[in-house]
This record gives structure tokens, sequence and C-alpha cells, in this order.
């Protein structure tokens, strides 16, 4: 069969030079020359071969194969056919050849099966993967103009005022350096003693606040049981650092929501402790008719310890109707003295996580807080895997708050935006947080333990840190014993000590006022009237004359002879903002001045140094014995 197989070679090989024809004619004249040749010399080997015909067809063959070309192409199919007679087994031939071609093109078409198949799988997941990028493209921006609220309201709610003392970030001895003084003139500014004597284990206190986004809050987890709906509401968030606060006259604001404060874990011992106006703020607010959120302050350096705050938070939080979210706030952490100065973002945002599934499984709707720079990009937060199951709370202040109800311009999640903490609102004393959520709620929420619960009174000093001692004391001559560490028209005279007559002093604090118990009650009195020596005869209050300064900070008339506690600029007026305040001196420790006047409220004094009246910052002062 060895002629078959040349000859099915051949054949095959001639579709293979009729592609090529203008390049290999003449090489194909020679093969099939060169193959005629070996045919014929295998049969003359034969026995009985016919030596004669077979030279005279091979000449004839090869005369014809190299002198017409392009006619042996033309007419292959001839001389094949010919050349068949003169072979034995031509029907096994042609079904051989037919066999094999039928099997190559069975081959050819399963190849071409399988790639055309590979390209459409191919092509469908492309189309697909086309698809899905558009229609979430699409998608996005359809659903956040159907968020979009276009409604403009009257914002009535923001008045310029003095940033909150919560949301300093630095304290007044990093601002003064025991050199400078920080205050304001004018009963409207802010007291400095509020400042330097907030207290240094709140981690709040240290906190560097940052001076947004159509939402559809129905994608967030909420717990609520009153029926949560896209309405615009506006709010305040409140601590201890607002002093007491008139609740009666917030809800006459129009104020809907208050985020209260209910806690804090102490950035120095690591122990959680409430906020000391967090029940008395709940109450009132309740009572008011201002539907209640609440947040706490972490400092956790763990998913066990951020558990075991929101433990705590709902079991504070049990006997009061929260009906706005329950927030994690944590801030700070870049400071090398934070807790959590060497936690990675991701362990982080772990502990919020921690907290906020937790307040979740408690039956409140958490929320998460921070501010836009921590939030954008997952700069300090994982943001993209928190927003995607709770509520942002975000702070980014100094805005365009011309349509609130819009969002902020943000490319992240929102539901509440924190757009100032310099709101002035009727009823507190202090600057104040102000907030726009996104969501509200068609009523308010039931406690979650409707047992009775005790009335509170407001922590008269929240905005003071008494340092603990317990002596006896009587006054110099007489003072007034009040109700409260203030002599603003909020507190009131209770009592007034004489001269002989004893009262126990149980806390002194730098701002100028003393705590003392006297016939069973606790009053307050400046600690220069008194004194701890009970044979001291009565003492002559010099009389001052009017004071002329045209100041609106007035000081309460005293006579002590006081130095610095380390060193104090001493100023020719109460202010460190005005231009025309400069430092005319520098009282070192050790160096002794005469203090004619305080105000306690706003944490100045006055002094007589050299022969000049001046004045300076009242807590760097201390009483020479």
């Amino acid at each position: 069969m060895n002629h078959i197989s040349q000859r099915g070679e051949w054949k095959g090989m001639k579709w293979l030079f009729y592609v090529y024809y203008p390049a290999h004619l003449f090489v194909i004249g020679i093969v099939r020359i060169l193959l005629a040749w070996e045919r014929i010399s295998n049969l003359l080997d034969e026995p009985g071969a016919d030596r004669e015909l077979y030279c005279r067809q091979w000449r004839d063959i090869s005369f014809y194969q190299c002198v017409t070309n392009d006619i042996m192409l033309n007419d292959t199919e001839e001389m094949l056919k010919g050349m068949k007679r003169d072979f034995e087994d031509f029907d096994e031939l042609d079904e051989l050849l037919s066999e094999k071609k039928a099997r190559k093109k069975r081959k050819r078409n399963t190849g071409n099966g399988i790639i055309i198949a590979c390209c459409v799988i191919i092509a469908c997941i492309i189309i697909s993967c086309v698809y899905l990028i558009i229609s979430r493209t699409l998608g996005g921006e359809q659903e956040t103009g159907e968020q979009a609220l276009e409604i403009e309201v009257e914002e009535n709610i923001v008045v310029e005022g003095e940033p909150a003392e919560e949301k300093d970030t630095t304290s007044v001895g990093e601002q003064d350096v025991q050199t400078e003084d920080i205050n304001m003139e004018g009963e409207s500014e802010e007291p400095l003693h509020e400042e330097q004597e907030a207290e240094s284990s709140d981690p709040q206190t240290a906190a560097v606040k940052e001076s947004g986004a159509e939402i559809d809050v129905a994608q967030l987890v909420s717990a609520s049981n009153v029926g949560e709906n896209s309405s615009v509401t506006y709010g305040i968030d409140v601590s201890r650092f607002q002093g007491t606060i008139d609740w009666a006259q917030v809800a006459g604001t129009g104020i809907d929501f208050a985020m209260i404060r209910v806690g804090y874990r102490d950035a120095v011992t690591g122990e959680i402790k409430d906020d000391s106006n967090a029940k008395y703020n709940m109450q009132e607010a309740e009572k008011n008719g201002i539907k209640i959120g609440a947040y706490f302050f972490s400092t956790a350096i763990s998913a066990q310890e951020a558990a075991e705050e929101a433990e705590w938070v709902a079991n504070y939080i049990a006997k009061y109707p929260i009906t706005y979210p329950v927030g994690f706030n944590c801030e700070g952490f870049e400071n090398a003295s934070s807790r959590q100065y060497s936690l990675t973002k991701d362990e982080r945002s772990s502990i919020a996580l921690a907290f906020l599934d937790k307040i979740y499984n408690a039956g409140y709707t958490p929320i998460f807080y921070a501010s836009r720079g921590e939030l954008s990009e997952d700069a300090q937060w994982n943001t993209s895997q928190i927003e995607q199951k709770y509520k942002i709370w975000m702070a980014w202040y100094n805005q365009d708050t011309s349509k609130l109800a819009s969002g902020p311009s943000y490319e992240g999640q929102c539901a509440m935006w924190q757009y100032s903490d310099k709101g002035t609102v009727a009823g507190i004393g202090k600057s104040v947080d102000v907030d726009v959520a996104y969501f509200g709620y068609g009523g308010t929420e039931t406690a979650k333990d409707t047992s009775e619960r005790e009335t509170v009174s407001a922590d008269v000093e929240a905005l003071m840190n008494f340092e603990a001692v317990d002596e006896t004391v009587t006054a110099k001559n007489s003072t007034n014993l009040r109700d409260k560490p203030s002599q603003g028209s909020d507190s009131t005279v209770k009592v007034t000590l004489q001269n002989g007559q004893t009262a126990r002093r149980t806390g002194i604090s730098d701002s100028g006022w003393s705590r003392v118990i006297y016939e069973g009650g606790t009053y307050y009195a400046v600690s220069g009237y008194l004194t701890t020596d009970m044979s001291a005869p009565e003492q002559e209050i010099t009389q001052q004359p009017e004071d002329t300064s045209g100041f609106k900070t007035k000081f309460m008339d005293c006579n002590e002879t006081v130095t610095a506690k380390e060193v104090v600029n001493l100023r020719n007026k109460p202010s460190v903002t005005d231009e025309d305040s400069v430092v005319v001196a520098t009282l070192y420790a050790g160096d002794t001045a005469v203090m004619t006047g305080v105000n306690a409220e706003f944490g100045w004094a006055r002094v007589e140094y050299n022969g000049q009246t001046l004045y300076c910052v009242s807590s760097y002062l201390k009483y020479v014995e």
C-alpha cells in the first residue's frame, strides 16, 4: 500500500500548491515527476512488469509535467483517473482517500466549532462586564438623583458664636505656654476657666476636630420601631461642656432632635464614665418634646472593650426614649498620648464595627461619627466598609450651608451632617454643634426599660474641675454662698457666711470658686473671701473705686497677695483678641502682686503690680500664704 500512501500525500499537497501557485509552480512539477518516477520504479520491480510500457508512461509524464505545468494543474484529476487504471485496488484507494478527506473535514469542522464557541463565550463575558459597569454607573447616578432633596428650608438654627470648649483643638495651657493668656472681653465671650479646667482624662477635650451627600437611608441598618422616613430634620449635639441647658427655650427654636453624649472611656485609666449632665439632658429634652439620640466617646483598644462600651451605653439609656441613632465617636487617636495611638486603621475600624453591631443587637439604630477628612477615601477609617451597613454622621465645617436640605458636596454616604460647631441656640449659653439629618421618624420610641427612673438635676460643676479638699473655713468678713459657681443671673444667693461661722470646704476650683457644705447644704463661694485661719479677726474689705474702665468684664472686689504658678502675662485689658490689648509686664513665680478683683465667670483677675492696674488669667495665679 506504499504507492497508495504516496498518492494520498500527493493529492493532499495539491491544494497547498494551488494556494502558493505563483511562487511554487515549478516546484510542483518537479515534485510530481519525482513521485511518478518512484511509483513507476516500484512497478518495474514487480514480477511480469511491462518495462517498455512504464518507461514510456514515465517519459510522457515527465515531458508533460515539465513543459505544461499550467495544463497539468488544470487536468490533475484526469491524470489521476488514468493512473488509477494502472494500480491495483483503485476502489480501496478511492475509499481511503474519501475517508481521509472526510476525517480531515470533520477534524477541521470540530476545531472550528471549538474556536467559534470559545469566541462566543468570551464575547458574552465581555458584553456582560460592560453592561454591569454601565448599569452600575447609570444606576448610581439615578439613585443619587432620586435621593437628592430639592427642598430649601429657612436656616433659623445657626448663628455665629464662640467655639464649644469640647471641640477646641488645643488647651489654654498649650495656647499660652504658660505665658499667653486666653479669653476675650465681654459677657458674651467664652470663659477661659472652662477650657483650662476641662477634665484632662476626658478624651473629648483633646480631640482634634476638623474645622456631603444625598443618601437612601432605607438601605442602612435601622432598628426604629416608629417608622423612619426621608424627611430632613434639624438638631444639635450636646454634652456637659454646654453647661446647664434650658431645654424649654431650646424646644422653642424648632429643634427636632438632640444627640446627647452619655459617656466616655477615660483617656488615662480606661474607666468608663458617664457624662455628668447626660441624664439631665435626656430627661429635659424628652420633657420638652425633643427627640433623643445618644453618642459615646470611645477610646477602646480592642473589640472586646468596644462591646463593653456598647453594653454600658445600652444599659445607661434603657430608661429613656431613644428615637434617633446611638453614635460611636472616636477622636484624638493620632495623639501620642492616646490609648489608641498604636492602632492601625483596620483595627480601629474593627473596634467601631464591634460597637455598632452590639448597639444594633440591643435594639438601637447605630451611627458612626467622624470628620470628613478622616472619612474621605478611607483616610483614617475603612469608611467604604462601615457605610455599607451603618449610617454615617459626618463633621464638615465652613461649607456652603445655603441649601442644607440637599446635603454636603461629599462623595460618600452621609446620613447626618454636623455642619458647624459654632451654633447659637436659645437656652444654651455656650456654642453648640448643629446638625442636619437626612432622615426622620414618624413618632417617638418607647424606652426599653419602662420601670420608674430617678429625677436628676443638672451638674452645676460641669464646666469646672474641683480639686478635692477637706478643711474648715470661715469668711474673712462675710461672703455669699450660692447654689452654683456663678455670679450670673442663673445663680441664687442662698445664705451669707459671716466671719466666725464655719463651713466645710470640699473642693477648690482654679477658676476661683470653692465648694462648701454649710448646715447640710452644698454651696459655692468665691475662694478669695474664705480663710482657714479660724483665729483671724474680721477683715475689712477695702472698697475699691467704681470700675470706670468701660470693660464689659466686671470684677468682684478682693484684696489678696498672689504670685504666678509659673509665669503669666499681665495685660492692659482683660482680652487677648482686642487689637489694643497688649502685654505690659510678666509675673513670674515668686514675684508678688495684689489681686484687687476677680471675675469667676470669665476667668480674669485684676491685679496691682508696680503701681499699675493690670489684668491676667486668674487660673495662672496662686495665693501667697
